[in-house]
């Protein structure tokens, strides 16, 4: 049951990923220039308390961890992130193989 929520959430990221990447892509044929949606800027605007709550939270255990590894990928395009992390979903989610033939133990 769990591996079918982690499926599902890794296809609805991977969709995400794929809104983000046809916005992207939009926006810079309309401009004439190359225009990606971090996922920084994202963040901020769907909620920026939250962002700068998690950025508090991360500061008060690991200082290194925000500067090092958290803003890295915040600076990354929002398509890039969200694709990523539900590809990892759906292959760690993907169901067992079944076995051809006669299985020997």
């Amino acid at each position: 049951m769990i591996r079918g929520f982690f499926r599902l959430v890794g296809l609805l990221l991977l969709a995400g990923g794929f809104i983000f990447l046809v916005y992207d892509g939009a926006r810079s044929i309309a401009d004439q220039t190359v225009r990606l949606t971090r996922l920084g800027d994202f963040w901020n605007d769907i909620h920026q308390a939250s962002q700068r709550a998690a950025q508090v939270m991360v500061d008060s255990h690991s200082p290194w961890l925000w500067n090092s590894v958290v803003k890295v990928i915040l600076n990354q395009p929002t398509w890039a992130v969200l694709g990523v992390i539900g590809l990892v979903l759906m292959l760690l989610s993907r169901p067992k193989r079944r076995l051809i033939g006669y299985a020997r133990d």
